[in-house]
């Protein structure tokens, strides 16, 4: 991307141009693998994948009241062309100061967002694209070319971004797996004339009052959710053997994201209303959507130092059987065991049930620090049930086992 270069160029600029009164390099190496004990449902595909992610930060203070952070990603995998891949996760110069009463900062360049309080999916986070080849389920980010200004008080914390480039979803190769039995293909349309170079806006306002923490936020601008178009792009429902084409509309949404914390339990919620986007049918339709969850922590179980926190959430698109998310219908339940061991040992256990298809997946996960910088991440995810008669079928059928070992520096 020449626009995420230009922007590496100027923070090192930048950076350059000025005398560095701290410098600190820090960051993650992990060495990865994967087996899949179904046989591969398409060819060149694999059994057992293998590779590795090295993800350093660099920050350093320009001046009292400046800095740059660089945070470059790359991986390597032995199986997908497209999971080996660079990025640009942060590189952006960050100056702040005072504003009367008030407090403000301002970020440019590349940076992550994040805006929620689901655990298994936000609706309302909508600033960055989501890297689907890394994940199929952590779904990690894209960095996000933008300006950022936030100004915070006691009246609360108000941000508007600036985004003037459109990052394209990755999506796994034809070798990958966890991909559709139909190809997507590399390159987008748009609805916008102006394509990926549209300049989209996002503010958010966001505070606590007592109990409750609450962010309303509104965006406008090129979605992040592709609808697939295949052949002469006329048809929205493909042919079997037909590459799909992402396209990407001009959307509205206004969202909210709460949590109220009580004593014994946490109450959240997350909304959107959107319009703009195309349903399954390939037509235009304004919806809404909204997430509400519950989640409780047991301490000190049963006399031990060890906490358990139980979380379930239910996911629903007014759309129904319309809807072109996969999370049209969806509940969750999960619990998550902290030892509080000297290893920082924690268990978890997630139930994906898929309410209006047959569709169920159980997904474990072990983490243990083995040494200061050393950490051990073991993880299966198993699909115990499929409807092919879901739109998202293909996508969610791959079970796997796999394992990390990540050095922190």
């Amino acid at each position: 991307m020449r626009l995420a270069g230009a922007i590496l160029v100027t923070v090192l600029t930048v950076a350059a141009g000025a005398e560095a009164q701290t410098l600190q390099l820090t960051g993650d190496l992990s060495l990865q693998g994967r087996w899949y004990p179904q046989s591969p449902a398409f060819p060149g595909q694999r059994s057992s994948t293998g590779g590795l992610v090295l993800e350093p930060t660099l920050y350093g203070e320009l001046a009292p009241r400046t800095s740059f952070t660089l945070t470059p990603l790359y991986r390597f995998d032995s199986a997908d062309s497209r999971r080996t891949h660079a990025d640009l996760r942060e590189a952006y110069v960050l100056t702040y100061g005072d504003w009367d009463e008030s407090f403000w900062e301002l970020r440019a360049g590349l940076d992550r967002v994040f805006w929620g309080v689901a655990e298994v999916h936000n609706l309302v986070d909508i600033v960055n694209q989501v890297d689907l080849v890394e994940h199929p389920r952590d779904r990690p980010k894209l960095g996000q070319p933008m300006a950022h200004l936030t100004v915070s008080g006691d009246w609360g914390i108000a941000e508007v971004f600036l985004l003037p480039y459109h990052r394209k979803r990755t999506v796994p190769g034809r070798s990958g797996r966890h991909r559709s039995s139909r190809l997507v293909d590399e390159n987008a349309l748009y609805e916008s004339g102006a394509k990926e170079r549209h300049v989209d806006l996002a503010a958010r306002y966001s505070n606590a009052v007592g109990l409750l923490d609450v962010g309303l936020s509104a965006f406008v601008g090129t979605s992040r959710d592709p609808s697939f178009l295949a052949g002469d792009h006329s048809e929205p429902l493909p042919a079997l053997d037909a590459t799909l084409t992402p396209y990407y509309e001009q959307i509205r949404q206004l969202g909210i994201d709460a949590q109220l914390t009580t004593e014994p339990w946490l109450y959240k919620v997350e909304g959107i209303c959107r319009g703009g986007s195309r349903n399954l049918l390939g037509r235009e339709e304004d919806y809404c959507a909204f997430i509400l969850g519950l989640e409780r922590t047991l301490y000190g179980l049963f006399g031990t130092r060890a906490d358990l926190s139980a979380l379930a959430e239910w996911l629903y698109d007014a759309r129904g059987s319309r809807a072109a998310s996969v999370w049209a219908n969806d509940l969750y339940l999960s619990g998550i065991l902290a030892l509080n061991d000297v290893q920082g040992t924690e268990l978890m256990a997630g139930l994906l049930a898929d309410l209006r298809h047959d569709y169920r997946a159980l997904n474990l996960e072990v983490k243990r620090r083995l040494s200061n910088r050393w950490l051990m991440r073991l993880e299966a995810s198993a699909t115990l049930s499929s409807d092919p008669d879901d739109p998202t079928y293909d996508g969610r059928r791959d079970s796997f086992l796999g394992i990390d070992f990540t050095f922190s520096y």
